[in-house]
């Protein structure tokens, strides 16, 4: 039920009243950081909102389109890139669903900050 109240003709609603739909609204905190490794759309590294089957829908994702200063995804996941300047990385989307998921990692706070720091590749 919406609070409102009227100031000079102009209704208002109270803030802790409204509602918000939006993914983005909603706490990431309970949500796992995690790599995954689709069989064709590339490497995502995200927060893993749903997953069911090889079906995985992510949050504030990044595509990690090439990557270096890690030997693998799994060193990625772990320690993240020890050369974040020769990585390209686009910009986080707000949701992507991936549908044929064929490997996920979890990812360490470490290495989750590691992801986040690189600068956005764009052209």
């Amino acid at each position: 039920m919406e609070k409102e109240i009227e100031i000079n003709g102009v209704k208002y609603v109270t803030k802790d009243s409204i509602k918000t739909v939006s993914p983005m609204a909603e706490s990431l905190e309970d949500k796992k950081y995690v790599i995954a490794r689709t069989y064709s759309a590339g490497v995502f590294a995200g927060y893993m909102d749903k997953k069911e089957g090889k079906e995985v829908v992510l949050l504030n994702a990044r595509r990690l389109w090439q990557w270096a200063g890690a030997a693998s995804l799994s060193q990625m996941a772990m320690e993240g890139t020890k050369i974040p300047e020769n990585c390209k990385f686009p910009c986080e989307v707000s949701r992507v669903e991936l549908t044929e998921v064929i490997e996920l990692l979890d990812v360490t706070e470490k290495a989750r900050l590691s992801i986040a720091n690189v600068p956005i590749w764009q052209k």
